[in-house]
């Protein structure tokens, strides 16, 4: 089969691969019919290349149709349409019983010291071949799929796997009541569905992005754009539009962004120098973030507010501003998506014939999967126009 396989720091390629098999009883194989590009991918380009392995499948976002089941699996069958999460959860161990499917007791990564195994997502994670590919191994198929409907397109149900749930439990974390004011950084794919959520929920939505394509868009759903040339003019903004309190919740959809940080680019330019064997244990205790979206989060945020974080971080040494935090009585939410957690309320909202949140308009590229490596540039690049790509296997 064909897939998109990483093969060095900033380069992707579409290489003929084995076909995945099932392997387990209760495996399923999918024929993948679209895949999403993440932002989370662009971060093996580099910031977690010494965890990478030339020939690793990426993508962890598919939808597709079963092609063969192990002998084990009885709530599925060929033939059904699924998506498929990005964390890879059991569905019966403790963690998962309490919601916590990114904390996954069966798949969490010991040695490493992470939580649940991802699809396509580095040495971290599990090395689990990803779904950028025409195939894709599923294990666990009787709890972890979400089974849907034949009948409406791929766009429909594909954002299940990632965006969807991310963005869901990004809102739910920030406990916001209808007509309390968020603030929402970063208006890519994630940021902009947060912005989306909380307008069907009747929050006032504030959004921030350098971005003029992001901006649009949001702001076409109702959310009120916050255009200023610094961070201290957002704060300024924000308060003026709060009546000098600050918003009641700040999401942050941004994470370890290239830029901002001297200190943080110093130590990334250092850490591409050096061999993966020296690299990755740098990486777990040495690595430094750019914090510029979440300390601007803290100062923007009501006192006794909630800082909901989704987007990435990965550096031990980041420097948090404890003192600001304590005084103002900051509630700080953040982790990767429980998925399972929130996909039956999602999905019941999608079954619903009016699309409320946009869903069959929101992927502004479908691509074919030999495009991939040049996709992965122009998103890296925010090329105008690029906030989400499906590949089509």
């Amino acid at each position: 089969m064909r897939a998109v396989t990483w093969q060095g720091k900033g380069r992707m390629s579409v290489e003929d691969v084995p076909d995945p098999r099932v392997r387990e009883p209760d495996d399923i194989v999918i024929r993948v019919t679209s895949t999403g590009l993440c932002g989370s991918d662009l971060h093996l380009y580099d910031p977690l290349a010494p965890f990478m392995e030339p020939g690793d499948i990426v993508g962890h976002e598919p939808i597709g149709i079963v092609e063969e089941a192990g002998p084990a699996v009885t709530s599925l069958r060929r033939g059904d349409r699924v998506v498929v999460p990005f964390n890879v959860s059991c569905g019966r161990c403790w963690m998962c019983a309490q919601g916590l499917h990114s904390q996954c007791e069966t798949t969490q990564n010991i040695e490493q010291g992470t939580g649940a195994s991802l699809f396509g997502y580095s040495k971290l994670y599990g090395q689990v071949p990803g779904a950028q590919a025409e195939y894709l191994r599923v294990p666990f198929a009787d709890t972890l799929p979400i089974r849907v409907p034949d009948g409406p397109p791929d766009d429909r149900f594909v954002f299940l796997s990632d965006v969807l749930p991310t963005a869901w439990q990004a809102v739910e974390y920030a406990a916001l009541r209808p007509e309390d004011t968020l603030l929402v950084l970063g208006a890519g794919p994630v940021g902009d569905m947060c912005a989306r959520i909380a307008l069907m929920r009747g929050i006032r939505v504030f959004v921030v992005d350098p971005v003029t394509d992001r901006l649009e868009r949001v702001s076409a759903y109702g959310a009120e754009v916050l255009v200023t040339e610094t961070d201290a003019d957002t704060v300024t903004t924000v308060l003026e539009l709060t009546r000098g309190r600050g918003v009641d919740a700040v999401i942050d959809a941004v994470g370890m962004e290239a830029h901002g940080s001297p200190v943080a680019e110093s130590m990334a330019k250092l850490v591409r120098l050096l061999p993966n064997r020296v690299a990755q244990p740098v990486m777990r205790s040495a690595g430094v973030d750019r914090l510029a979206a979440l300390h601007l989060a803290m100062h923007a945020v009501r006192r006794g507010g909630t800082v909901s974080v989704v987007g990435v971080y990965g550096g031990p040494m980041d420097p948090m501003p404890l003192m600001e935090m304590f005084d103002k009585q900051i509630q700080l939410r953040m982790g990767q998506a429980n998925v399972r957690r929130w996909s039956d309320d999602i999905l019941a909202l999608l079954l619903d014939p009016t699309d409320h949140l946009g869903v069959e308009s929101f992927a502004t590229h479908h691509l074919p999967l030999e495009e991939a490596p040049a996709a992965y540039r122009d998103f890296r690049d925010k090329c105008e126009g690029m906030v989400k790509v499906l590949f089509r296997p």
